[in-house]
């Protein structure tokens, strides 16, 4: 089962500029990070076997030029995108 560690988000709500950043440890830690909404935004992973690994790949998606202001989001409102871009159910968390 996976667990949500944290998500952020970028504050916007337009398809197009909308991102979201998530850390998700399962065995492993992975990050995953979608661009857009969540019926067509694209859902791109990566796996680390350390956090530190992980965080910096968050630190580096958080850098990256984007609209809005980043702000990290609260653990029990937290899934990561599923494989098609929408939000799909892991672990007990909900999503907002």
């Amino acid at each position: 089962m996976e667990e949500v560690v944290k998500r952020w988000w970028n504050g916007s709500w337009g398809r197009l500029t909308r991102r979201d950043v998530w850390l998700v440890r399962e065995s492993r830690w992975t990050v995953v990070a979608r661009a857009g909404d969540t019926d067509t935004g694209k859902v791109l992973r990566w796996t680390y076997d350390k956090r530190d690994d992980a965080s910096a790949m968050i630190e580096r998606l958080l850098r990256a030029d984007t609209a809005g202001q980043w702000r990290e989001q609260q653990s029990s409102s937290t899934q990561p995108a599923d494989s098609q871009g929408g939000v799909g159910r892991h672990g007990s968390s909900g999503h907002t």
